[in-house]
């Protein structure tokens, strides 16, 4: 169930004494972030004020992340389990999150090696208006979208060269390029894969 402030009271909040697990995850990359608990008020203020708020069980207080430190939550969207007695949360994270300074409360557990390319995608991004000799990536940007289409179709033809011979190291590495140079293309047309996926569900759904 998505959650507003209209169906905030239709959550199993008597199953935990008005406390409820949640937990945030990357909106990009899909990592999970961080677990917390929300009490009806976290909620309310995290749907109003787009800042992913907590009920602090210590401090036995409202706790916005990032209220020192300014690493916030910026929600993208929430919603409440089959039982209406968890909810998940998905967020972008605006520093580290965890309180040590990662990314991430679960900085050494293992992540699905799709979540790379999200990530890979914000460092692409990053480098937009960098200086040209800072890295391979912002010499791209310079060049202009004509060399980075040219690129990609170098790559592309490198890939299904790669394929055809049946050097599967080699088509490893070409797709590799193809990849990045794909995701360096999509940022400089100030799109990106999200907007490539959503056609993809498009056609999926046909």
């Amino acid at each position: 169930m998505k959650l507003t402030l209209e169906t905030l009271e239709q959550l199993a909040w008597d199953k935990m004494d008005g406390l409820l697990p949640a937990i945030v995850q990357h909106a990009q990359t899909g990592t999970v972030q961080m677990q917390g608990y929300m009490n009806r008020e976290a909620l309310a203020h995290t749907l109003q004020s787009g800042h992913v708020t907590f009920f602090s069980r210590s401090k036995q207080r409202l706790w916005t992340k990032g209220e020192s430190s300014g690493h916030v939550l910026q929600l993208a969207d929430i919603s409440a389990d089959c039982d209406n007695d968890a909810i998940l949360v998905l967020a972008i994270p605006h520093g580290p999150t965890c309180h040590k300074g990662t990314p991430t409360c679960w900085a050494e557990a293992a992540t699905p090696s799709v979540s790379f390319i999200a990530e890979l995608e914000q460092v692409i991004a990053s480098r937009k208006g960098a200086d040209p000799n800072s890295s391979y990536t912002a010499s791209l940007y310079a060049k202009g979208i004509k060399r980075i289409a040219q690129k990609v179709g170098e790559e592309g033809v490198e890939t299904a060269l790669a394929a055809t011979v049946q050097d599967l190291e080699e088509l490893k590495n070409e797709s590799a390029d193809l990849l990045y140079h794909l995701l360096v293309l999509l940022q400089a047309s100030n799109l990106s894969l999200d907007d490539v996926v959503g056609v993809l569900k498009a056609r999926h759904g046909k």
